[in-house]
């Protein structure tokens, strides 16, 4: 596939995230002013793997920033949104912006940062994380969360769920903490601190169940054995500012792709000798969302406070986006009208 790149005009990038369903499939969380204020923007798209372009389907708007999206691992339509105004928006992206959201959310009492949908077997259930210092389980039928959990001390920054196993998920906070939860027990089951700096993200390795790599503010990402915490197995080092993403490829084992304030987005074998295998300087402002596609191997996507989303292929020889590339978005006809559209 060619790399493919697109501009969210007038919204920095907080994230991004492939569906679970259709290869190509790209959801873009974005936010005026750098998230700081003004309205939000949940943007739903297809990349053509002919010819890279962009197709944007859909796109819905809020009145804060929009932080962080899940796609929902039971329905190909549906998606969530956190934002900065404390809810989480569901929305069918089948229907237009005057039926949507389907449902608003709102118990959170500061900015949502961070949701996750079950992968392993709850497929109505997902994680919201919060700077209010908690985490809430919310089920996609019903309107109130099921359980709120509040062992972190500061901001939590990342929810995880294992794709292993439906009742435990891991959560990063600004506490320095990495904690593992389970379902089935009233309090975290392990709470490690894996930084000496604010950890900003997880993500479970995708063919080891007790494996899980973490960023921090401290430019570094450690991989961990939840069986015996007491010391990293490995420690990449490569950024020269915070590590704002990491994710485990699902495709190879030692693989981890990460991305920075430092603007740049990196390939990992964290158990080589030698583990940076490439790194890419294709944004111009800090590089904050990140996501790697279940469907198409080596398929990778980031964006950044640039405007700028990128997609490119990793493994298949196809060439590296490039950073001064900020052509406008192409009009081609949506699937759903963003303009004008209600704020939800």
């Amino acid at each position: 596939m060619p790399p493919s790149s697109y501009r969210t005009v007038g919204f920095n990038g907080y994230a991004v995230k492939f569906s679970p369903f259709v290869p190509h499939r790209i959801a873009i969380s974005a936010s005026q002013n750098f998230g700081i204020i003004g309205n939000g923007a949940q943007i739903i798209g297809d990349v053509d793997p002919l010819t890279g372009n962009f197709i944007e389907l859909c796109r819905f708007h809020t009145r804060d920033g929009v932080y962080d999206c899940a796609w929902s691992e039971g329905h190909e339509n549906v998606i969530i949104s956190a934002c900065g105004d404390g809810s989480v928006k569901v929305w069918d992206i089948a229907n237009g912006p005057q039926a949507n959201p389907l449902r608003s959310l709102h118990e959170h009492t500061h900015e949502v940062y961070a949701a996750s949908w079950n992968l392993a077997g709850g497929r109505d259930m997902f994680l919201t994380a919060s700077w209010d210092d908690t985490i809430k389980l919310w089920n996609l039928e019903r309107g109130e969360s099921m359980r709120t959990f509040a062992e972190h001390a500061y901001c939590v920054y990342a929810a995880e769920w294992s794709p292993h196993h439906a009742d435990i998920f891991a959560s990063a906070s600004g506490d320095c903490l990495l904690k593992i939860w389970d379902l089935r027990q009233p309090h975290a089951t392990l709470s490690v601190p894996v930084h000496d700096y604010e950890t900003l993200c997880c993500d479970w390795n995708k063919w080891n169940d007790c494996v899980i790599a973490t960023g921090s503010v401290d430019k570094t990402v450690r991989l961990w054995d939840i069986r015996n915490p007491s010391r990293e197995l490995h420690t990449l080092v490569g950024h020269d500012y915070a590590v704002r993403r990491v994710k485990c490829s699902p495709h190879a084992e030692n693989v981890v792709y990460t991305c920075s304030y430092d603007m740049t987005v990196g390939m990992w074998d964290w158990k080589s000798p030698a583990p940076l295998l490439n790194r890419w300087g294709h944004h111009t402002e800090f590089a904050v969302g990140l996501d790697t596609s279940c469907l198409v191997e080596g398929l990778v996507a980031s964006c950044g406070w640039d405007e700028m989303v990128h997609a490119w292929n990793t493994v298949d020889g196809s060439p590296p986006p490039i950073a001064a590339m900020m052509r406008a978005p192409q009009a081609y006809p949506p699937m759903a009208t963003a303009s004008p559209a209600p704020v939800a």
